[in-house]
C-alpha cells in the first residue's frame, strides 16, 4: 500500500475524530447542568462553548498558516495528538475554569486539523478531484457527531459523563503513530516567513477570492452551526412534538451525508464556481421551504432535501479555496478561511436565540437562514469562474 493511500482514510479519521469532539460537550452539557457540576449554570455553560469556539477559530488561523512552513504532516499530527490530550484531561477537570480552559486549548487542534487535513486530500487527490475528496473527508465529520450522540446514550447513563471525553480521545493512541509512520508531506517544508504566506492571500488576482471565500465561509458555517443548535426549538415553535423535532435533526445531518458524498462528484463534473453557487442558492430554496408546514413524512422529506445542501454548501467553500490556491499558501488559504466562517459559527446560535427570544423563530427563522445562504451563493458569484491562479 503506497502512501498516497493511506492520506484519505487517516485524514477522515482524523476529521471523524473532530466531529467527535464538535459534539461531545452539547451531549454532555444537559448532565453537568442537571447535576450542576461544578456549581455549572447556563451562563457559565454558553461561556465554555464559546471560548471553545475560539480556540478553533485561532487554531483554524494559526495552524492553517503554520502548515504551509513546517508541512502538511506534521501539522496534522500535532493537531490530533494536541485535542486529544487536551479532550482527555477535560475528563479530570476539577472546576469550571480549568474545564474551559482545556476546552479551549482543544479547541486550537480541532480548529487547526480540519484545513491540514482537506489540504493533505486535496494534494494527493490529483487534479479534477478536489471535490470529491473533500466533501468525502468531510462525511467523517457528521459520522464522528452522530457517534458522539449515540456513545452518549450508551456510555453517559452507566459510566458518566466523564467516560465520554477518554472514549474520545483513546483512537487517537492508534491514529497518531499510523499518521506519523504512513502519511507522506506533500510539500516541501518552506524557509518563508510566516506575514508573507499570510500576504500572500492578497497578491493581485486573489484578493476578491480571499475575502469572498471568507464570507461564504461565514454564511456557510452560520447555517451549520445554527441550524443544528436550534431546528428541534423552531419545529416546536412551529408546532411539531419534541421527537419529531429531534428526528428531524437527525434528518438533517443524514442529509448531509448524503449532500456530501454527491457535491463532489457533481463539483468535479460540471465545474466547482457553478455547483458552489447551486449548492448555496438550493438550500436558501429549501430553507425558505421549511416555513411552509408540512404533514407527516413531507417535513422530513424536506428536512433531508434541505440538509444534503446546507452542509455541503460549506464542503464545497473548502474544495473551492483548495483548487484556487497553490502549493506554497493552500493551507494557509483553507485555514484563514475556516477561521473567519468559525465566526459565522459563533453567529449562527446567536442568531437563532435572538428570534426565539423575540418570537419570531417561526417562520422568520427560517427565511433568515434562507437569506444566508442566498448571500453565500452572491459571495461565490463574484469570485467569478476564471479565478485560478498560482501564486
Amino acid at each position: 500500500m503506497s502512501t498516497n493511500r493511506w492520506v484519505l482514510p487517516l485524514g477522515w479519521t482524523a476529521v471523524l475524530l473532530d466531529g467527535f469532539d464538535l459534539v461531545v460537550l452539547g451531549t454532555v452539557l444537559p448532565v453537568l447542568l442537571q447535576d450542576k457540576v461544578w456549581g455549572l449554570t447556563p451562563a457559565s455553560a454558553s461561556a465554555v462553548s464559546t471560548i471553545g469556539l475560539v480556540g478553533m477559530t485561532i487554531g483554524a488561523l494559526s495552524i492553517g498558516t503554520v502548515t504551509d512552513v513546517i508541512g502538511r504532516r506534521k501539522a496534522l499530527v500535532l493537531a490530533v495528538a494536541g485535542f486529544s490530550l487536551f479532550t482527555l484531561l477535560c475528563a479530570f477537570a476539577p472546576s469550571v475554569f480549568l474545564f474551559g480552559l482545556l476546552r479551549f486549548l482543544a479547541g486550537l487542534g480541532l480548529g487547526g486539523c480540519l484545513p491540514t487535513a482537506i489540504t493533505l486530500v486535496n494534494e494527493v487527490a490529483g487534479r479534477g478531484r478536489g471535490g470529491r475528496a473533500t466533501t468525502v473527508i468531510m462525511t467523517g465529520y457528521h459520522v464522528g457527531a452522530v457517534a458522539t450522540a449515540l456513545l452518549g446514550i450508551l456510555v453517559i447513563p452507566s459510566l458518566g459523563w466523564r467516560a465520554l471525553f477518554v472514549i474520545g480521545a483513546l483512537p487517537a493512541l492508534v491514529l497518531v503513530p499510523l499518521m506519523w509512520r504512513y502519511l507522506p508531506e506533500t510539500k516541501a517544508v518552506a524557509s518563508t516567513p510566516v506575514k508573507d504566506v499570510v500576504g500572500s492571500l492578497f497578491k493581485p488576482g486573489l484578493v476578491r477570492a480571499t475575502l469572498a471565500f471568507w464570507v461564504a465561509s461565514f454564511m456557510g458555517l452560520l447555517l451549520v452551526y445554527g441550524l443544528n443548535t436550534w431546528l428541534p426549538q423552531i419545529m416546536r415553535v412551529a408546532g411539531y412534538p419534541l421527537g419529531a423535532a429531534l428526528g428531524l435533526l437527525l434528518t438533517l445531518n443524514v442529509g448531509a451525508i448524503i449532500g456530501l458524498l454527491v457535491a463532489g462528484f457533481v463539483a468535479d463534473r460540471f465545474g466547482m464556481w457553478r455547483t458552489t453557487i447551486g449548492w448555496f442558492a438550493a438550500a436558501a430554496v429549501f430553507l425558505a421551504l421549511l416555513s411552509v408546514k408540512l404533514p407527516g413524512i413531507g417535513v422530513y422529506a424536506a428536512v433531508l432535501v434541505a440538509g444534503c445542501f446546507v452542509f455541503s454548501a460549506q464542503a464545497l467553500v473548502y474544495a473551492y479555496v483548495g483548487r484556487v490556491y497553490s502549493d506554497a499558501n493552500r493551507a494557509t488559504g483553507l485555514g484563514w478561511t475556516a477561521g473567519v466562517g468559525r465566526l459565522g459559527a459563533i453567529c449562527g446560535p446567536l442568531l437563532g436565540g435572538v428570534l426565539l427570544t423575540a418570537g419570531l423563530a417561526y417562520p422568520w427563522g427560517f427565511y433568515a437562514f434562507a437569506l444566508v445562504a442566498a448571500l453565500g451563493a452572491v459571495a461565490v458569484a463574484v469570485i467569478g469562474s476564471r479565478t485560478h491562479v498560482e501564486v
